[in-house]
């Protein structure tokens, strides 16, 4: 009597501590396929197949005609990697013969497998409404005069995204203005003032939020905001878009002539895909969205990309952000916290005395070694205006500035 095979399973060698198998670019992907018969059976070979794909599809439906219609479909495919090993047997064309059969006796049998994932960059894992990007293992198992046997499993790769960067640490800010109209009648502007102190994050953070809501108009308003994904799909000239929100928050309610100020309100990014930015047939993208909700009329919104990674933040910042790029973050925020009242600095003879601006106008070469790293054109920038005394201090502007236009002022101004 020929032997059974009770079951069939794969198994990777997991690299993490949650012991899912996670992997990228340029990692070797290892498992074992264990095989369970019953009694003796004789096999052709044990192979395995892996392969990792983005794919692509869509139907549309056009007329054609008066009566006529038909369905247009819209597919496209990238193959990142495509892998094949035999683990038992050989290679053989799709006969029944007896000859060179490989003989598996009864019990478990585990054999290992492993492969190296390409270098080049790979595609975040994603299911979408109109596309995927999957990675899998598949086994086989062929005897001869019976149907093969099969079995699947998908692992996840993971294109990492490093939010330690320059460009994915600045802030991130806009303003806009509407007028609302009602026939003959023009109320005054509703104002949105928000920022972010960074393009990039990661699940689980959440977005400090800091915004100014100014309501002149006649209408009872109120601001929220939101954070959005946006799922786009490309195949043969055509694309095909999905938006879903990803989480939100409503602010208080602003009656005319009303101010709020949103002084860091958290919103809290879910467990979400990270973007999807590198293949060239699915998109991944999320934005921030600061909107006031308008009765009656078209909201005022504010739109600041956003790009969830994998890295997350340094708590020193990053090594490789650039200097300007870390001050002019620190500086923006400034204008929501300082005092209405501020203090007079310290007069100039208090803080420099005579012998420090002396030793000012020393010659580089009596400079410490910091001084002396620095470019040519930034320190002789810092040597010039090192002690120099600053403008006298006056609580009144010498420079006010001049109204540009007759709008009405709001009453909360």
């Amino acid at each position: 009597v020929l032997g059974k095979v009770k079951s069939l399973t794969i198994s990777f060698d997991c690299l993490n501590d949650s012991n899912v198998p996670v992997y990228s670019s340029g990692d070797t992907v290892s498992g074992r396929v264990s095989l369970e018969v019953t009694g003796e059976i004789r096999v052709k070979s044990l192979k395995i197949h892996a392969r990792g794909h983005a794919k692509v599809r869509w139907t549309e439906s056009r007329n054609a005609g008066s009566n006529t219609a038909y369905t247009q479909n819209y597919t496209e495919e990238v193959e990142y990697f495509n892998h094949k090993d035999i683990l038992v047997g050989q290679e053989r064309d799709d006969d029944n013969s007896e000859e060179g059969l490989h003989t598996i006796h009864s019990g478990r049998h585990e054999y290992a497998f492993s492969f190296e994932l390409p270098q080049t960059p790979l595609a975040t894992s994603f299911e979408g409404r109109h596309g995927s990007v999957r990675y899998w293992v598949k086994a086989e198992l062929h005897r001869p005069w019976l149907l093969p046997v099969k079995l699947k499993k998908e692992f996840t790769v993971f294109e990492h995204i490093d939010i330690n960067t320059p460009s994915l640490l600045s802030p991130q800010a806009g303003t806009k203005e509407k007028t609302l109209c009602c026939w003959f009648c023009t109320s005054g502007p509703i104002s949105l003032s928000a920022k972010i102190e960074r393009k990039g994050y990661t699940p689980g953070e959440s977005i400090q939020i800091f915004a100014e809501i100014e309501n002149c108009s006649s209408r009872v308003v109120v601001p929220k905001a939101a954070i959005y994904q946006t799922q786009a799909f490309y195949a043969k000239g055509k694309m095909k878009e999905v938006k879903q929100l990803v989480a939100n928050l409503r602010g208080e309610s602003l009656s005319s002539g009303k101010t709020e100020t949103w002084n860091g309100k958290q919103l809290k990014i879910p467990p979400v895909s990270p973007s999807i930015l590198d293949c060239s047939i699915i998109r991944v993208e999320y934005s921030l969205m600061v909107y006031v909700d308008i009765p009656g009329a078209m909201d005022l919104f504010l739109n600041l990309p956003l790009v969830i990674g994998t890295i997350p933040l340094h708590p020193f910042g990053s090594r490789t952000s650039s200097v300007s790029s870390q001050c002019s973050m620190n500086m923006n925020w400034l204008g929501l916290t300082l005092p209405e009242r501020p203090e007079a600095p310290p007069s100039y003879a208090e803080v420099v005395t005579e012998e420090q601006r002396q030793s000012s106008l020393a010659p580089l070469g009596a400079c410490d070694d910091f001084e002396r790293a620095l470019p040519g054109p930034l320190f002789a920038y810092i040597q010039e205006f090192r002690f120099l005394p600053p403008p006298l201090y006056s609580e009144i502007d010498p420079n006010p500035d001049q109204p540009t236009d007759d709008r009405p002022s709001c009453p909360s101004r």
